[in-house]
């Protein structure tokens, strides 16, 4: 368990982290979000002992990170998959772990497997595609089989498959009853791995739950009705004082957006109405509008305006 109390980081008089408290738990995977500039990789560096906390405490399983004599055993760590020297293969940089901390020379062919990095063994760090990076990041994390994993952007540079081969891989690792930290600006993907959230906003707590509980708490009930009678309906609407908006759907057909209210709520007004529906859907929340609807007020920068800008090519799994 990551357990952190009251930890707080000044920098130059600005509090980068501040006065943070929160657990993660084993068995399950938690996600670590927040805006740009939240505290989040401050707060990973604390935990794993780079940084010094201004005051506050960050231990894994009741110590410090430094307190471990063979702390690559206990937590498995993510931060900068940049550091390994370019001119070093794969197989030489994990090989070089090894030996640093006492671990057998066999482990390093099964973190090269676990990966899918076999194949790449011998090719030199400096050759890899920021995804090929990513992935011996991970494999170095993997090295002392630990209980603990600190992982900050793990699927950066990543394809889709990549992206699917992380979350289950994650996933099967908490499964095992390992303490599991995740760091990911891919909110969509976040949803569908993190079983629990811990948000922050200029180093500050936002939220400490699970996953399904933070979208439902951030987020408004939306229900689409597409009908004939639309004024009927609207007036229906008007008369229990429920808001609504009148909006055209991808294929330009006029709908009516109704907040706070359920389909079978919406159902029932449109029969006593008269009005017989062509269409109700229930709108559901995203972790992205909740994330937005929580953290909005810890933005740093905001946008003024949004100027056209070429598409970004998708980065690629290989190098060419």
């Amino acid at each position: 368990m990551i357990e952190v109390r009251e930890l707080t980081k000044m920098y130059r008089g600005t509090a980068a982290v501040n006065d943070l408290t929160f657990s993660v738990k084993p068995g399950v995977v938690t996600g670590f979000l927040g805006p740009n500039g939240a505290g989040k990789s401050t707060t990973m560096r604390m935990i794993t002992g780079l940084d010094r906390p201004t005051s506050g405490s960050a231990t894994v399983d009741g110590k410090p990170y430094a307190a471990y004599k063979r702390p690559l055993e206990k937590v498995g760590t993510l931060l900068d998959a940049k550091w390994v020297h370019p001119n070093r293969s794969a197989a030489a940089h994990l090989k070089w772990l090894a030996a640093a901390n006492g671990f057998p020379k066999k482990r390093v062919d099964e973190v090269l497997g676990l990966v899918g990095l076999s194949d790449v063994a011998g090719r030199k760090a400096g050759k890899f595609s920021l995804g090929m990076g990513q992935r011996l990041g991970l494999a170095a994390a993997l090295l002392g089989d630990p209980e603990v994993l600190i992982l900050d952007e793990p699927v950066n540079g990543l394809d889709p498959e990549g992206i699917r081969w992380v979350r289950g891989f994650v996933r099967h690792l908490a499964s095992e009853g390992r303490t599991v930290l995740i760091s990911s600006h891919l909110l969509s993907e976040m949803a569908q791995t993190a079983d629990h959230l811990v948000v922050i906003g200029k180093g500050k707590l936002i939220a400490d739950t699970s996953t399904k509980e933070f979208i439902k708490s951030a987020s408004t009930t939306k229900t689409v009705v597409r009908c004939d009678h639309m004024d009927e309906l609207q007036a229906g609407l008007l008369e229990e004082d429920v808001p609504f908006e009148r909006a055209k759907d991808d294929e330009d057909r006029e709908i009516l957006v109704i907040d706070s209210q359920d389909t079978d709520w919406v159902g029932g007004l449109a029969f006593s109405c008269g009005v017989r529906l062509r269409e109700l859907t229930q709108q559901r929340a995203s972790l992205e509008d909740a994330f937005m609807s929580m953290t909005g007020d810890s933005v740093e920068y905001h946008a003024t305006a949004s100027p056209s800008l070429p598409a970004q090519p998708n980065p690629e799994e290989v190098s060419q």
